[in-house]
């Protein structure tokens, strides 16, 4: 029988005035947009000004040079300053090596870019104030970047590597021209003074700014690599299909369960109730997640590749680290929705995306975050899962490039959410805390009298 229509009008302002839905929803709403706007925004608030330790190779391949007698080595001068400048102190942490070496790093995921200091750099300087060099070819450090360490850390050390070749240059250039007004004093003739010599004047072209810096990639990537941002992306599919794969799974168990209605648009079905513990509960669902974990990691590779064309390689590595993720993600979701029941999806929402992504070091490296966020980087999962993805994508899936590492950390994560998700259910079905619902007794015949 249809309600009459004033009454649903009564009983929906009935239901608008209850103080209980209005503060809970609030509540919660509320406290979600202030969590997650503490944390985003003040994960990237000032990188700069938050970095600690962002690791930069120095190559100083610098041989010297003899000048009136006396051998010179501006390159040795060079690292020392630059490895000792006051405002990159604590900023910057400066690994000093050889070309080989540097590479190595870049190809590993252990610095941000790289600055090389040439073998004829000395000779390069001298020249210029050499009386005999009629065409001077002004030094050059090179800047090496790395994209596949993060677009935003290699431009920050870009940066920082194109001010330390201003700084020299700028120090060079000081010490040339002092250097070219003693040579033009000492070779100009009494009652001539002042005018230079021709090979004064043709160093002096180039005497305000002498060293010039040449960036190239010390890491390079291919062109539909994301400037080496499809690694957190690639992430991030992998994460939210743990996450919202959990809640699906736990949602139609349920529904197949017969605990909750099943709605389809405006149509809606409800099963007997089945009862069943909430350990066989958690195992079934995990089970679920495992295998279909499998399903969604294939998908995302296959939207990827094969329908974008992103950039990858290790194709079966990439489908199977995918598919351990996934499933780390999702018993974690399903263990957290198993602890903390209807609020679980918020949890499991804040644990592995609002926590997680502001200190996964996906976009902006760790070494530019506050220090909360390097120490959430420790242990929050997507931190895991992205290391790993960009070791797969970017370095060759090599484990000392951060595939070791995520692997570990990965299985730690599966075994100790699965740990607990079994724990928690196990207590809860000891104090008889079933989920399932209660039984309806059945109709007893009425007595006859």
């Amino acid at each position: 029988m249809t309600e009459p229509t004033h009454t649903f009008r009564t009983s929906e302002r009935r239901l608008l005035r209850r103080r209980s839905l209005w503060l809970s929803s609030a509540l919660i709403l509320g406290l979600l947009s202030f969590v997650l706007s503490l944390l985003y925004l003040g994960a990237n608030n000032d990188p700069v000004g938050s970095m600690k330790d962002l690791p930069i190779a120095l190559v100083n391949a610098d041989r010297g040079t003899q000048v009136a007698g006396r051998q010179i080595n501006l390159g040795a001068q060079i690292a020392s300053q630059t490895t000792n400048a006051p405002d990159l102190k604590g900023k910057i942490a400066w690994k000093q090596v050889d070309r080989r070496t540097a590479d190595d790093l870049l190809g590993k995921d252990k610095a941000f870019g790289a600055l090389v200091i040439p073998e004829n750099f000395s000779a390069s300087v001298a020249a210029l104030a050499s009386p005999a060099q009629q065409q001077p070819h002004p030094p050059t450090m090179t800047v090496l970047t790395n994209p596949a360490a993060g677009s935003f850390g290699s431009s920050m050390a870009t940066e920082i590597n194109r001010k330390v070749v201003q700084t020299t240059s700028a120090q060079v250039g000081q010490q040339l021209t002092q250097q070219l007004t003693r040579q033009t004093a000492q070779q100009t003739p009494s009652g001539t003074a002042g005018r230079p010599t021709t090979q004064s004047a043709a160093a002096q072209l180039m005497i305000a700014d002498p060293v010039k810096s040449v960036v190239k990639d010390g890491h390079p990537l291919g062109h539909h690599s994301g400037l080496g941002l499809s690694a957190f992306f690639y992430t991030l599919v992998l994460v939210l299909g743990g996450m919202l794969g959990a809640n699906v799974i736990h949602s139609r168990l349920d529904a197949t369960l017969g605990w909750i209605a099943n709605d389809r648009g405006p149509f809606r079905s409800l099963k007997p109730a089945q009862h069943i513990s909430r350990v066989r509960h958690f195992a079934v669902g995990s089970v679920l997640m495992v295998v279909l974990s499998m399903l969604t990691s294939a998908l995302a590779m296959a939207a990827a590749v094969g329908v974008i064309g992103i950039d990858a390689s290790h194709l079966p590595l990439l489908w199977f680290f995918g598919s351990c993720a996934t499933a780390a993600m999702g018993i974690t979701a399903l263990g957290l929705l198993a602890a903390f029941g209807t609020p679980g999806p918020i949890v499991s929402m804040l644990v592995l995306i609002g926590l997680a992504i502001p200190s996964a070091g996906g976009t902006i490296p760790l070494e530019a975050l506050p220090s909360f966020y390097r120490f959430l980087a420790d242990f929050e999962p997507f931190r895991q899962v992205v290391d790993g993805v960009r070791s797969i994508l970017y370095f060759g899936a090599q484990a000392d490039a951060g595939l070791g590492r995520a692997w570990t950390m990965t299985g730690i994560g599966f075994a100790l959410s699965l740990a607990l998700g079994l724990a928690v259910t196990r207590l809860y079905d000891r104090k008889g805390l079933h989920r399932s619902a209660p039984r309806t007794p059945e109709p007893q015949p009425a007595a006859i009298g």
